[in-house]
Protein backbone atom coordinates (compact mmCIF):
# COMPACT_ATOMS: atom_id res chain seq x y z
CA UNK A 1 0.00 0.00 0.00
CA UNK A 2 2.78 2.46 0.88
CA UNK A 3 4.51 1.86 -2.44
CA UNK A 4 1.23 2.35 -4.23
CA UNK A 5 0.60 5.62 -2.42
CA UNK A 6 3.89 6.94 -3.78
CA UNK A 7 2.59 6.14 -7.25
CA UNK A 8 -1.03 7.28 -7.56
CA UNK A 9 -1.46 5.89 -11.07
CA UNK A 10 -0.43 2.42 -9.87
CA UNK A 11 -2.83 2.74 -6.99
CA UNK A 12 -5.72 3.64 -9.26
CA UNK A 13 -5.25 0.43 -11.20
CA UNK A 14 -6.31 -1.39 -8.05
CA UNK A 15 -9.18 0.86 -7.00
CA UNK A 16 -11.77 -1.19 -5.16
CA UNK A 17 -14.86 -0.32 -3.16
CA UNK A 18 -13.27 -0.16 0.29
CA UNK A 19 -15.04 1.88 2.92
CA UNK A 20 -15.58 1.62 6.67
CA UNK A 21 -16.14 -1.92 7.89
CA UNK A 22 -19.71 -1.03 8.72
CA UNK A 23 -20.86 -0.17 5.18
CA UNK A 24 -23.35 -2.78 4.06
CA UNK A 25 -26.76 -2.73 2.48
CA UNK A 26 -29.42 -1.54 4.89
CA UNK A 27 -32.85 -2.94 5.63
CA UNK A 28 -35.70 -1.24 7.43
CA UNK A 29 -35.09 -0.01 10.97
CA UNK A 30 -36.97 -1.23 14.00
CA UNK A 31 -40.33 0.06 15.14
CA UNK A 32 -40.81 3.61 16.37
CA UNK A 33 -42.69 2.96 19.61
CA UNK A 34 -39.74 1.90 21.76
CA UNK A 35 -38.88 3.76 24.96
CA UNK A 36 -36.47 1.38 26.70
CA UNK A 37 -36.15 -1.00 29.62
CA UNK A 38 -36.43 0.11 33.24
CA UNK A 39 -33.54 -0.94 35.44
CA UNK A 40 -33.12 -1.96 39.05
CA UNK A 41 -30.92 0.82 40.45
CA UNK A 42 -29.75 -1.45 43.30
CA UNK A 43 -28.40 -4.24 41.10
CA UNK A 44 -25.75 -4.52 38.36
CA UNK A 45 -27.17 -3.59 34.97
CA UNK A 46 -26.92 -6.38 32.41
CA UNK A 47 -25.53 -5.16 29.10
CA UNK A 48 -25.23 -7.42 26.06
CA UNK A 49 -22.25 -6.90 23.75
CA UNK A 50 -22.81 -8.37 20.27
CA UNK A 51 -19.56 -8.91 18.34
CA UNK A 52 -18.82 -10.61 14.98
CA UNK A 53 -16.72 -13.46 16.40
CA UNK A 54 -17.37 -16.96 15.10
CA UNK A 55 -17.50 -16.11 11.41
CA UNK A 56 -14.18 -17.80 10.64
CA UNK A 57 -12.86 -14.48 9.33
CA UNK A 58 -9.65 -13.32 11.03
CA UNK A 59 -10.66 -9.69 10.66
CA UNK A 60 -13.94 -10.31 12.46
CA UNK A 61 -12.12 -12.09 15.28
CA UNK A 62 -9.73 -9.16 15.74
CA UNK A 63 -12.61 -6.73 15.63
CA UNK A 64 -14.56 -8.70 18.22
CA UNK A 65 -11.58 -8.92 20.56
CA UNK A 66 -10.88 -5.20 20.35
CA UNK A 67 -14.49 -4.25 21.02
CA UNK A 68 -14.54 -6.54 24.07
CA UNK A 69 -11.28 -5.07 25.31
CA UNK A 70 -12.43 -1.47 24.90
CA UNK A 71 -15.76 -2.18 26.60
CA UNK A 72 -13.95 -3.75 29.55
CA UNK A 73 -11.65 -0.73 29.76
CA UNK A 74 -14.70 1.51 30.01
CA UNK A 75 -16.24 -0.66 32.73
CA UNK A 76 -13.01 -0.45 34.72
CA UNK A 77 -13.15 3.34 34.47
CA UNK A 78 -16.69 3.60 35.82
CA UNK A 79 -16.84 4.80 39.40
CA UNK A 80 -19.59 3.33 41.54
CA UNK A 81 -21.49 1.90 38.55
CA UNK A 82 -21.97 -1.86 38.24
CA UNK A 83 -22.20 -3.21 34.70
CA UNK A 84 -22.67 -6.92 34.08
CA UNK A 85 -21.31 -7.30 30.53
CA UNK A 86 -22.31 -10.43 28.65
CA UNK A 87 -20.71 -11.10 25.25
CA UNK A 88 -22.57 -12.81 22.40
CA UNK A 89 -21.02 -13.87 19.08
CA UNK A 90 -22.98 -13.06 15.93
CA UNK A 91 -20.55 -14.57 13.35
CA UNK A 92 -21.24 -11.46 11.29
CA UNK A 93 -24.61 -12.96 10.37
CA UNK A 94 -27.92 -11.04 10.54
CA UNK A 95 -29.82 -14.19 11.46
CA UNK A 96 -27.44 -15.03 14.29
CA UNK A 97 -27.41 -11.39 15.42
CA UNK A 98 -31.20 -11.55 15.77
CA UNK A 99 -31.00 -14.84 17.64
CA UNK A 100 -28.29 -13.58 19.99
CA UNK A 101 -30.18 -10.35 20.66
CA UNK A 102 -33.26 -12.33 21.65
CA UNK A 103 -31.17 -14.67 23.79
CA UNK A 104 -29.53 -11.73 25.52
CA UNK A 105 -32.88 -10.24 26.46
CA UNK A 106 -34.09 -13.66 27.63
CA UNK A 107 -31.05 -13.66 29.92
CA UNK A 108 -31.83 -10.25 31.35
CA UNK A 109 -30.06 -7.73 29.15
CA UNK A 110 -31.50 -4.24 29.54
CA UNK A 111 -29.70 -2.77 26.53
CA UNK A 112 -27.66 -4.12 23.62
CA UNK A 113 -24.29 -2.76 22.51
CA UNK A 114 -23.46 -3.74 18.92
CA UNK A 115 -23.49 -5.48 16.50
CA UNK A 116 -21.11 -4.06 13.89
CA UNK A 117 -22.55 -4.61 10.43
CA UNK A 118 -25.63 -2.73 9.25
CA UNK A 119 -27.76 -5.72 8.30
CA UNK A 120 -26.96 -7.40 11.62
CA UNK A 121 -27.79 -4.21 13.53
CA UNK A 122 -31.09 -3.99 11.74
CA UNK A 123 -31.88 -7.65 12.44
CA UNK A 124 -30.99 -7.33 16.13
CA UNK A 125 -33.12 -4.22 16.47
CA UNK A 126 -36.13 -5.87 14.87
CA UNK A 127 -35.72 -8.96 17.04
CA UNK A 128 -36.05 -7.03 20.31
CA UNK A 129 -38.13 -4.01 19.32
CA UNK A 130 -41.32 -5.50 20.71
CA UNK A 131 -39.52 -6.18 24.00
CA UNK A 132 -38.70 -2.54 24.59
CA UNK A 133 -34.91 -2.91 24.36
CA UNK A 134 -32.65 -0.31 22.75
CA UNK A 135 -29.72 -1.25 20.51
CA UNK A 136 -26.55 0.88 20.30
CA UNK A 137 -24.99 -0.46 17.11
CA UNK A 138 -21.41 0.09 15.96
CA UNK A 139 -22.59 0.76 12.39
CA UNK A 140 -22.40 4.13 10.66
CA UNK A 141 -25.20 3.37 8.19
CA UNK A 142 -27.88 5.88 9.07
CA UNK A 143 -30.59 4.11 7.08
CA UNK A 144 -30.81 1.42 9.80
CA UNK A 145 -31.14 4.03 12.55
CA UNK A 146 -34.50 4.78 14.12
CA UNK A 147 -36.97 3.24 16.49
CA UNK A 148 -34.93 1.21 18.97
CA UNK A 149 -31.71 1.28 16.91
CA UNK A 150 -29.03 3.94 17.41
CA UNK A 151 -25.79 4.02 15.40
CA UNK A 152 -22.55 4.95 17.17
CA UNK A 153 -20.27 5.01 14.12
CA UNK A 154 -19.04 8.24 12.51
CA UNK A 155 -21.53 9.31 9.86
CA UNK A 156 -21.13 11.11 6.57
CA UNK A 157 -23.81 13.57 7.66
CA UNK A 158 -21.90 14.60 10.77
CA UNK A 159 -18.61 15.01 8.89
CA UNK A 160 -20.27 16.97 6.08
CA UNK A 161 -21.98 19.32 8.52
CA UNK A 162 -18.72 20.02 10.35
CA UNK A 163 -16.68 20.72 7.23
CA UNK A 164 -19.32 22.79 5.46
CA UNK A 165 -19.92 24.90 8.55
CA UNK A 166 -16.21 25.60 8.86
CA UNK A 167 -15.84 26.34 5.15
CA UNK A 168 -18.69 28.84 5.22
CA UNK A 169 -17.14 30.61 8.21
CA UNK A 170 -13.91 30.89 6.22
CA UNK A 171 -15.72 32.45 3.26
CA UNK A 172 -15.68 29.26 1.15
CA UNK A 173 -19.40 29.27 0.42
CA UNK A 174 -19.58 28.06 -3.19
CA UNK A 175 -18.92 24.34 -2.85
CA UNK A 176 -18.75 21.77 -5.64
CA UNK A 177 -19.35 18.09 -4.86
CA UNK A 178 -17.23 15.43 -6.59
CA UNK A 179 -18.10 11.79 -5.94
CA UNK A 180 -17.52 8.28 -7.23
CA UNK A 181 -20.35 6.34 -8.82
CA UNK A 182 -20.84 3.84 -6.00
CA UNK A 183 -23.51 3.41 -3.35
CA UNK A 184 -21.33 4.98 -0.68
CA UNK A 185 -20.31 7.75 -3.07
CA UNK A 186 -23.93 8.61 -3.79
CA UNK A 187 -24.83 8.56 -0.10
CA UNK A 188 -21.85 10.73 0.73
CA UNK A 189 -22.67 13.22 -2.02
CA UNK A 190 -26.22 13.55 -0.75
CA UNK A 191 -24.96 14.14 2.78
CA UNK A 192 -22.71 16.93 1.52
CA UNK A 193 -25.48 18.57 -0.49
CA UNK A 194 -27.81 18.49 2.51
CA UNK A 195 -25.11 20.05 4.67
CA UNK A 196 -24.54 22.81 2.11
CA UNK A 197 -28.23 23.69 2.07
CA UNK A 198 -28.52 23.66 5.86
CA UNK A 199 -25.25 25.35 6.78
CA UNK A 200 -25.39 28.47 4.63
CA UNK A 201 -23.37 27.31 1.66
CA UNK A 202 -24.15 27.37 -2.04
CA UNK A 203 -24.01 24.29 -4.27
CA UNK A 204 -21.63 25.12 -7.12
CA UNK A 205 -22.22 21.89 -8.98
CA UNK A 206 -22.09 18.10 -8.71
CA UNK A 207 -19.76 15.86 -10.71
CA UNK A 208 -19.13 12.13 -10.60
CA UNK A 209 -16.83 9.55 -12.11
CA UNK A 210 -16.90 5.76 -12.63
CA UNK A 211 -15.09 3.84 -9.90
CA UNK A 212 -12.23 2.70 -12.13
CA UNK A 213 -8.87 4.06 -13.23
CA UNK A 214 -9.90 4.76 -16.81
CA UNK A 215 -13.26 6.14 -15.76
CA UNK A 216 -11.58 8.62 -13.47
CA UNK A 217 -8.97 9.59 -16.08
CA UNK A 218 -11.72 10.22 -18.64
CA UNK A 219 -13.93 12.22 -16.27
CA UNK A 220 -11.31 14.49 -14.71
CA UNK A 221 -10.91 17.03 -17.56
CA UNK A 222 -14.61 17.90 -17.43
CA UNK A 223 -14.58 18.04 -13.62
CA UNK A 224 -11.53 20.29 -13.66
CA UNK A 225 -13.08 22.51 -16.30
CA UNK A 226 -16.12 23.07 -14.11
CA UNK A 227 -13.90 23.90 -11.12
CA UNK A 228 -11.93 26.45 -13.16
CA UNK A 229 -15.09 28.21 -14.38
CA UNK A 230 -14.53 30.81 -11.69
CA UNK A 231 -17.45 30.37 -9.27
CA UNK A 232 -16.13 27.48 -7.14
CA UNK A 233 -14.57 28.26 -3.77
CA UNK A 234 -14.13 24.66 -2.64
CA UNK A 235 -14.28 21.09 -3.95
CA UNK A 236 -15.75 18.55 -1.52
CA UNK A 237 -14.66 15.01 -2.43
CA UNK A 238 -16.07 11.69 -1.25
CA UNK A 239 -12.99 9.74 -2.42
CA UNK A 240 -10.97 7.89 0.20
CA UNK A 241 -7.26 7.10 0.51
CA UNK A 242 -7.72 3.43 -0.39
CA UNK A 243 -9.59 4.37 -3.54
CA UNK A 244 -9.53 7.30 -5.93
CA UNK A 245 -8.22 10.15 -3.78
CA UNK A 246 -4.51 9.94 -4.71
CA UNK A 247 -5.13 9.79 -8.46
CA UNK A 248 -8.04 12.26 -8.40
CA UNK A 249 -6.01 14.98 -6.70
CA UNK A 250 -3.03 14.34 -8.98
CA UNK A 251 -5.12 14.52 -12.13
CA UNK A 252 -6.90 17.68 -10.96
CA UNK A 253 -3.51 19.38 -10.53
CA UNK A 254 -2.41 18.19 -13.97
CA UNK A 255 -5.59 19.74 -15.39
CA UNK A 256 -4.69 23.13 -13.92
CA UNK A 257 -6.75 23.20 -10.72
CA UNK A 258 -4.80 25.02 -8.03
CA UNK A 259 -5.63 23.79 -4.51
CA UNK A 260 -4.04 26.97 -3.16
CA UNK A 261 -6.96 28.96 -4.56
CA UNK A 262 -9.68 26.30 -4.70
CA UNK A 263 -10.00 24.62 -1.32
CA UNK A 264 -10.07 20.81 -1.31
CA UNK A 265 -12.17 19.07 1.37
CA UNK A 266 -12.57 15.36 2.08
CA UNK A 267 -15.44 13.37 3.51
CA UNK A 268 -13.07 10.63 4.70
CA UNK A 269 -9.90 10.60 6.79
CA UNK A 270 -6.89 11.63 4.70
CA UNK A 271 -4.38 10.62 7.38
CA UNK A 272 -5.05 6.87 7.22
CA UNK A 273 -2.57 5.57 6.18
CA UNK A 274 -0.18 8.40 7.13
CA UNK A 275 1.72 7.98 3.83
CA UNK A 276 -1.19 9.69 2.05
CA UNK A 277 -0.23 12.97 3.71
CA UNK A 278 2.98 13.11 1.63
CA UNK A 279 1.13 13.21 -1.70
CA UNK A 280 1.48 16.58 -3.48
CA UNK A 281 -2.17 16.66 -4.53
CA UNK A 282 -3.61 16.63 -1.00
CA UNK A 283 -1.44 19.43 0.40
CA UNK A 284 -3.60 22.20 1.84
CA UNK A 285 -6.70 19.96 1.93
CA UNK A 286 -9.12 19.88 4.85
CA UNK A 287 -10.68 16.82 6.48
CA UNK A 288 -12.38 16.10 9.80
CA UNK A 289 -11.09 13.78 12.50
CA UNK A 290 -11.83 12.93 16.13
CA UNK A 291 -10.19 14.95 18.89
CA UNK A 292 -6.53 13.89 18.37
CA UNK A 293 -5.52 14.45 22.00
CA UNK A 294 -8.24 12.22 23.42
CA UNK A 295 -7.75 9.66 20.67
CA UNK A 296 -4.02 9.46 21.44
CA UNK A 297 -4.71 8.94 25.14
CA UNK A 298 -7.02 6.03 24.40
CA UNK A 299 -4.57 4.47 21.94
CA UNK A 300 -1.76 4.70 24.48
CA UNK A 301 -3.84 3.13 27.25
CA UNK A 302 -5.09 0.36 24.98
CA UNK A 303 -1.56 -0.40 23.76
CA UNK A 304 -0.29 -0.61 27.32
CA UNK A 305 -3.12 -2.88 28.40
CA UNK A 306 -3.33 -5.25 25.43
CA UNK A 307 -0.02 -4.95 23.61
CA UNK A 308 -1.36 -3.74 20.27
CA UNK A 309 -2.75 -0.56 18.76
CA UNK A 310 -6.56 -0.27 18.67
CA UNK A 311 -8.51 -0.09 15.45
CA UNK A 312 -10.58 3.07 15.02
CA UNK A 313 -13.81 1.17 15.65
CA UNK A 314 -12.57 -0.12 19.03
CA UNK A 315 -13.26 3.27 20.57
CA UNK A 316 -16.96 2.77 19.89
CA UNK A 317 -16.95 -0.12 22.34
CA UNK A 318 -15.65 2.22 25.00
CA UNK A 319 -18.07 5.00 24.04
CA UNK A 320 -21.10 2.75 24.30
CA UNK A 321 -20.24 1.63 27.83
CA UNK A 322 -19.29 5.20 28.81
CA UNK A 323 -22.72 6.45 27.76
CA UNK A 324 -24.56 3.61 29.48
CA UNK A 325 -22.48 4.06 32.63
CA UNK A 326 -23.08 7.81 32.76
CA UNK A 327 -26.82 7.27 32.52
CA UNK A 328 -26.95 4.43 35.06
CA UNK A 329 -24.92 6.54 37.50
CA UNK A 330 -27.86 8.96 37.72
CA UNK A 331 -29.74 6.36 39.76
CA UNK A 332 -32.81 6.77 37.57
CA UNK A 333 -34.78 3.61 36.78
CA UNK A 334 -35.49 5.10 33.33
CA UNK A 335 -31.78 5.65 32.60
CA UNK A 336 -31.83 3.52 29.45
CA UNK A 337 -34.96 4.88 27.80
CA UNK A 338 -34.86 6.67 24.49
CA UNK A 339 -35.42 10.01 26.23
CA UNK A 340 -32.41 9.45 28.47
CA UNK A 341 -30.17 8.17 25.68
CA UNK A 342 -30.88 11.28 23.60
CA UNK A 343 -30.18 13.85 26.31
CA UNK A 344 -28.94 17.05 24.60
CA UNK A 345 -25.81 17.34 26.73
CA UNK A 346 -24.49 14.09 25.31
CA UNK A 347 -21.53 12.09 26.58
CA UNK A 348 -17.73 12.15 26.63
CA UNK A 349 -16.02 9.27 24.82
CA UNK A 350 -12.47 8.38 23.92
CA UNK A 351 -12.72 10.33 20.66
CA UNK A 352 -14.48 13.38 22.09
CA UNK A 353 -18.01 14.47 22.88
CA UNK A 354 -20.94 12.77 21.20
CA UNK A 355 -24.68 12.54 21.51
CA UNK A 356 -27.40 10.30 20.20
CA UNK A 357 -30.21 11.96 18.27
CA UNK A 358 -33.92 11.06 18.39
CA UNK A 359 -33.77 9.75 14.81
CA UNK A 360 -31.17 7.15 15.87
CA UNK A 361 -28.16 8.89 14.32
CA UNK A 362 -25.41 10.65 16.24
CA UNK A 363 -23.48 13.88 16.41
CA UNK A 364 -19.78 13.91 17.29
CA UNK A 365 -17.33 16.69 18.06
CA UNK A 366 -14.72 16.69 15.29
CA UNK A 367 -11.55 18.65 14.67
CA UNK A 368 -10.70 20.18 11.30
CA UNK A 369 -7.26 19.18 10.06
CA UNK A 370 -5.27 20.57 7.14
CA UNK A 371 -2.51 18.76 5.30
CA UNK A 372 0.58 20.93 5.70
CA UNK A 373 4.01 19.77 4.54
CA UNK A 374 3.04 16.13 4.84
CA UNK A 375 1.47 16.49 8.28
CA UNK A 376 -2.14 16.65 9.49
CA UNK A 377 -2.31 19.93 11.42
CA UNK A 378 -5.43 20.79 13.43
CA UNK A 379 -6.63 24.23 12.34
CA UNK A 380 -9.94 24.20 14.24
CA UNK A 381 -10.07 22.13 17.45
CA UNK A 382 -12.81 19.65 18.22
CA UNK A 383 -15.49 21.17 20.48
CA UNK A 384 -15.48 19.84 24.02
CA UNK A 385 -19.20 20.47 24.61
CA UNK A 386 -22.36 20.95 22.61
CA UNK A 387 -23.72 24.36 21.72
CA UNK A 388 -20.44 26.11 20.92
CA UNK A 389 -18.31 26.51 17.82
CA UNK A 390 -18.09 23.36 15.73
CA UNK A 391 -21.79 22.44 16.00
Amino acid sequence: MFDLLRNPRALAARIVAIFALFWLAACQPGGTGNTGQRIDTNAPVKVALLVPAGSGNAGDETLAAQLRNAANMAIADLQGVKIDLQVYNTAGSPAQAAAMASKAVDEGAKIILGPVYAESANAAGLAVASRNVNVLAFSNVTSVAGGNVFVLGPTFENTANRLVSYAVRQGKRRIMVVHEQTTAGEIGAQAIQTAISRRGGSLAGVASYPFSQQGLVDATPQIAGRVKAGDVDAVFMTADTAGALPLLTQLMSEQGVNPQTTQYMGLTRWDIPPATLALPGVQGGWFAKPDPGLQAQFASRYQAAYGSAPLAIAGLGYDGIAAIGALVKSGNANALTKQALTQPSGFVGVNGVFRLLPDGTNERGLAIAQVQNGQAVVIDPAPRSFGGAGF
